[in-house]
């Protein structure tokens, strides 16, 4: 009956609405009973019958927490800012706020801000509105993978053999980690993520230079998306762009987190230009400059100014970011689509909020397979790829080197 009632109220058929959600609000099931007083009161309310649709939305309140009590409260909320009730109207928003899905959680936060200044109280209406642009949230899991790269790469720098040319090929974890193709075919397949952690032992340049982009981009992100998303963003842009180097590379070893970060580029690029998200002053002028530096870095790495670049690593992690953000609209600021809701009205059920974003990951998880496949089986078929994997002792080895190419050592990096 209540679906037959919804139906109709889509038909603009309030009054038989009505009569079909009245028999519904007496069921034994509480949930059944909030549904059909809450389609009361906005039937009531279509009716121009305002004061009994309060009533009910607030009976609706009053049944205890049902799947239609947050959508209630919105409705109470926005009736008693009609009525110029503004104190009431905020009372009603932070009950909402208390129950609002993540989706939500922005447009609540925005209109406590303006309840907040219209009664006079500007501190709160400050926090509630950098809460509405994320401003209040730190950007904590920047700070933390940035702390961990550090730490990781300062470590494996350590203890690494001057070889002749005063090359340092770092310490033994930087062996371990860095993105060895030969050994991620043979099964090391960790060194697609654990490479982020490890930066050039020559050049402390590459770990700075690595880490001031990524607090660039990573806030941006962290602010648009949260911390959880921020990390599941760099580690998936990560693996996708040290498998684009494993389909597409060169045999070199590499290490650095550009990758991952040229990943977040993407992300802030798409969330911006494209689902066009809201944000303050400070943070649109920084996100302003993320085309710029995308360009200006592919056209250094392509043209060898920077010499050993891993150009397809970066173009990997790039439309992998761009292919996720297309997918999943920023949650945690608001966007110009957003702004286009319906005030009060009922949000989507949150399998169709999850929808997109699903199929969109799974494509690309199924893309980064593919590509696995794909470089083991290229890397599996090289001549080199038999001296990386081979448990013979190091003085046969050497002894078996291949006389026209560079010589193989053991360990790999030895």
């Amino acid at each position: 009956m209540i679906r037959q009632a919804d139906e109709l109220m889509e038909a603009s058929e309030p009054d038989q609405a009505l009569a079909l959600y009245s028999q519904t609000v007496d069921v034994p099931d509480k949930d059944v009973a909030a549904a059909g007083m809450f389609g009361v009161g906005n039937a009531l309310y279509r009716l121009d019958r305002e004061g009994e649709a309060l009533d009910a939305w607030q009976r609706v309140t009053a049944m205890g927490e049902t799947p239609a009590t947050y959508r209630a409260w919105r409705q109470v909320a926005a009736a008693r800012v009609r009525a110029k009730d503004l104190p009431g109207a905020l009372d009603a928003y932070r009950q909402c706020e208390r129950r609002a899905p993540a989706s939500d959680k922005v447009l609540i936060a925005s209109r406590l801000g303006w309840l907040s200044k219209e009664t006079g109280n500007t501190r709160a209406a400050g926090r509630y509105f950098a809460r509405s642009r994320g401003d209040a949230l730190p950007s904590f899991m920047t700070y933390l993978i940035i702390g961990a790269t550090v730490v990781t790469s300062l470590i494996a720098m350590q203890g690494g053999t001057v070889l002749p040319g005063q090359y340092n090929p770092g310490g033994p974890l930087e062996l371990q980690l860095e993105l060895n193709k030969y050994l991620v075919a043979s099964g090391e397949i960790y060194r697609l993520l654990s490479v982020v952690l490890v930066h050039d032992p020559n050049d402390i340049f590459h770990l700075l230079f690595n880490m001031y982009a990524l607090w660039f981009a990573g806030q941006l992100a962290e602010k648009m998306y949260g911390a959880r998303l921020l990390l599941f963003f760099y580690v998936l842009t990560g693996i996708a762009a040290s498998l684009a180097s494993y389909v597409f590379g060169d045999s070199g070893a590499s290490v650095g987190a550009s990758g991952a970060i040229f990943g977040l580029f993407g992300i802030v690029l798409v969330a911006t230009r494209y689902h066009h998200a809201i944000l303050d002053s400070q943070s649109r002028s920084i996100a302003s400059q993320i085309g710029f530096l995308i360009v200006l870095n592919l056209v250094l790495g392509f043209s060898g100014v920077f010499g050993n670049v891993d150009n397809f690593a970066h173009v990997g992690g790039l439309l992998a970011g761009v292919w996720l953000a297309l997918a999943m609209p920023p949650g945690r600021v608001p966007t110009l689509a957003s702004l286009w809701q319906t005030p009060g009205g009922a949000t989507r059920p949150r399998l169709e909020q999850l929808g997109l974003p699903i199929l969109g990951v799974a494509a690309l998880v199924a893309v980064m397979v593919a590509g696995y496949f794909v470089g083991t089986s290229r890397w599996q078929a090289d001549p080199l790829y038999r001296y990386y994997t081979s448990q013979v002792p190091p003085a046969v080895e050497l002894a078996v080197a291949p006389p026209s190419g560079p010589v193989v050592f053991w360990p790999p990096g030895a």
